[in-house]
């Protein structure tokens, strides 16, 4: 294998391609009717695997982003970016040093991501990081005061068949909502709305309130998500001794010429 597999990040970025990894047949139905179209969606249900397709903003939220209150424009200041249209030289992304990538941002990365119900909670399994994440859904309360993590606290609920709404809060404030730096306080709540349009269709719309850092609610791009049949979720870790060789290796400048 490469070096890295940041490598494939630059070209998500780029919108080049996807990076979901057909690993055979599964025997997993195409969700086509015989008339070619997409079947309707099953009710109450999102399992599979699901990949983000190229959209509006790219590895970050996209939409209109807020007003940044004082102490968030100083953290943006802050921020570079270590690839991008901002990309700067030494760049600070935390992704760069294996920390993980957080939410929301880790939705906006165009790799496979699966659903899988068990009793009381639904489970996010991302192939970015190989991180998993809980949503609880046996009925509980969000926390009030919940110990910041890197991918917070979340309860699940269903509004009518097709639509499951996610609230979370409990973030720490080590990551970036996106790739160009933009920052959250620990102060952050979010919800997503997954929207069920058919068999192989999802509608994600996300909305990210942080009054430590925004004026204002930020109403998230709207994403469309594709269900990704005979589909497997390969192994990919940011190994920090390879992270740190392959960033080395791209960021330092080129020695000047001998006079």
């Amino acid at each position: 294998m490469p070096i890295r597999r940041i490598a494939m990040v630059l070209v998500l970025v780029s919108c080049v391609g996807g990076a979901s990894v057909l690993l055979g047949q599964t025997g997993e139905k195409s969700g086509e009717s015989s008339a070619g179209k997409a079947a309707p969606a099953p009710k109450r249900d999102l399992s599979g695997v699901w990949i983000m397709k190229n959209g509006p903003g790219g590895e970050g939220p996209g939409g209109e982003m807020p007003p940044m209150t004082p102490w968030a424009q100083a953290k943006y200041d802050a921020n570079k970016p270590g690839y991008g249209p901002k990309a700067a030289p030494g760049g600070n992304d935390p992704i760069l040093q294996c920390d993980p990538t957080g939410m929301p941002r880790i939705l906006f990365f165009i790799t496979p991501f699966e659903f899988a119900t068990i009793r009381g909670r639904t489970v996010q399994f991302f192939e970015r990081d190989h991180a998993w994440r809980e949503i609880w859904t046996d009925g509980r309360k969000l926390p009030d005061d919940p110990d910041p993590s890197w991918y917070g606290y979340a309860i699940g609920r269903w509004e009518g068949d097709y639509t499951f709404v996610v609230d979370s809060k409990g973030f720490n404030d080590k990551t970036w909502l996106g790739a160009q730096g933009q920052p959250h306080s620990e102060d952050m709540t979010m919800q997503e709305r997954y929207h069920r349009v058919d068999y192989n269709t999802i509608e994600l719309n996300i909305t990210i309130n942080d009054p430590t850092a925004y004026t204002k609610t930020w109403n998230v791009a709207l994403r469309i998500l594709k269900r990704e049949p005979h589909t497997e979720i390969p192994q990919y870790y940011c190994v920090w001794s390879e992270e740190n060789a392959f960033t080395q290796r791209i960021r330092t400048p080129a020695a000047a010429p001998k006079k």
